[in-house]
């Protein structure tokens, strides 16, 4: 099979990692992939906050419902879409970011590495409190938060796919 295929069935949501931090140079590739994003009209409203301060991920940690993982390091996906001319083109910051993460998601799979994606947008107690402990300003919304290490757990690979939900040509 082609690796590319491998590496996404093999990517799989990690919720224990190791102590073991996180090489700068594998968050940088993290961060370019995720700006090889597809994006609306070339819009790019992405930017990342990238948590490594364990006082800060405690935070997290404390402070969101889903985020209680022991992660050496989160990476804040965030949308800003007052950074594109095109107004049009801000009506698709979710989704432009939505693939940015993802982007990141598989990259660290192929990279050695665990993920795991928490929501963030649209719940307001959630953009508040990630705003609050990355520092965001008000015109920059987190939309998840994706944290990355190295993996204590080991799942198999797979693919959820449904046939069920398949409609050729039409629904």
């Amino acid at each position: 099979m082609n690796p590319i295929i491998e590496t996404i069935f093999q990517r799989r949501s990690i919720r224990k990692y190791t102590d073991q931090q996180v090489e700068p140079e594998k968050l940088d590739i993290l961060l370019k992939v995720g700006m090889a994003a597809p994006s609306a009209m070339n819009c790019k409203p992405w930017e990342f906050v990238v948590i490594t301060d364990p006082e800060k991920l405690s935070q997290f940690r404390s402070r969101l419902i889903f985020g209680n993982r022991n992660a050496p390091a989160a990476i804040v996906v965030c949308g800003n879409p007052s950074l594109s001319l095109n107004p049009a083109a801000r009506l698709f910051w979710v989704q432009d970011c939505s693939l940015a993460g993802e982007n990141i998601l598989i990259a660290a799979e192929s990279l050695g590495l665990g993920t795991v994606w928490v929501g963030v947008h649209p719940v307001g107690e959630f953009v508040r409190v990630v705003r609050e402990i990355a520092g965001l300003p008000k015109r920059v919304t987190p939309l998840g938060l994706i944290y990355v290490g190295y993996p204590m757990e080991d799942k198999p690979a797979r693919t959820q796919y449904d046939e069920r939900r398949v409609h050729w040509q039409k629904y």
